[in-house]
């Protein structure tokens, strides 16, 4: 699968998630098989004033690539002036948020309330690629709400902007991530634009990538909710797509593992305050499902150090 110049492995694909998709994350989800990852969703204005909590989110590793920086914002020329700005740093495309959903967001006429303004999000765009010589891309929804179901259109005109891929979430803004992902309309702009589609929304398994391929057409398939606590989930869906193997879940010893080297990336990046802080929802994610879990999540976000949390680990895995 090819984006503007830049060549993926595959065509499987992390989507941006804020408070989720940092550097650590990136880097485990590449190691399983990713194609593509894309970074926390980074705003304009702070780039612009040099907002110093912006600065992690452009950290980058030469493990990961490609690797995408997604920027969000409303002002056409702020959104060009720093994504050339921002060109020289090493990543390999630049992504356009307009389906964020939530209020401090749309408030700010950013994210997914640029759907409702289709003229303002395409002139964003070709301001853009004309500001830059990476790929620019976008992902979108649904729509905004009900009364506002316009993907297609925005779609089509991000083909007419330059934009050089469109991933498309099956979701409205008004619908968050609740109900069922409507993988029809990510048919629809599949059948309407020449660019590459990627569809998002409810891929858990091998078998949903696969089925979402066969059902819409799309070029490339976006992981997210279904990639937290389960980075393997990269790996199955390569094999299964590949040559129809299903691979086994993770063993317990891979899973303490993966978990202890989540959590040592996170404080050698972050510091062991913040780090541990982090990790806490990742712990929640990689033993949900698992028994007696609740408890050790309990346990677990009182925890400040990673080697408490090794024993608390070793001690609970032992128990299963």
């Amino acid at each position: 699968m090819k984006i503007g110049s830049v060549t993926l492995e595959n065509n499987i694909i992390l989507a941006p998630m804020a408070g989720v998709t940092d550097l650590p994350f990136r880097l485990l989800c590449k190691e399983q098989g990713c194609g593509l990852v894309y970074s926390e969703m980074v705003s304009a204005k702070a780039v612009f004033y040099g907002n110093k909590n912006t600065i992690p989110l452009l950290l980058s590793d030469e493990a990961e690539h490609p690797v995408a920086l997604q920027l969000f914002g409303s002002d056409p020329e702020l959104m060009a002036d720093m994504a050339a700005r921002l060109e020289e740093y090493p990543f390999d495309i630049f992504d356009v948020n307009m389906g964020c959903p939530v209020p401090k967001v749309v408030n700010n006429g950013e994210g997914s309330a640029l759907m409702k303004n289709p003229e303002l999000a395409e002139r964003i765009l070709s301001t853009m690629v004309k500001a830059v010589k990476k790929p620019v891309t976008v992902k979108i929804r649904k729509g905004f709400d009900d009364t506002c179901i316009n993907g297609v259109e925005l779609a089509k005109r991000a083909e007419a902007a330059g934009v050089s891929a469109v991933a498309i979430h099956g979701r409205t803004r008004q619908q968050y991530y609740s109900g069922k992902a409507d993988w029809d309309i990510i048919r629809q702009i599949k059948e309407s634009v020449s660019i590459p589609v990627i569809g998002n929304g409810d891929i858990f398994t091998p078998q949903d990538g696969k089925r979402m391929l066969e059902e819409t057409g799309c070029d490339g398939i976006m992981v997210g909710r279904g990639a937290r606590g389960n980075p393997w989930l990269f790996g199955a869906l390569k094999s299964y797509l590949e040559d129809g193997t299903l691979l086994p879940p993770p063993t317990l010893a891979e899973r303490k593992a993966m978990i202890l080297r989540h959590c040592r990336m996170l404080v050698e990046q972050k510091g062991e305050c913040m780090g541990m802080r982090e990790m806490r929802k990742h712990v929640g994610w990689y033993t949900a499902g698992c028994p007696g879990s609740a408890a050790f999540r309990r346990e677990a976000n009182l925890v400040e150090q990673v080697d408490r949390l090794e024993e608390l680990l070793e001690n609970y895995f032992h128990e299963q």
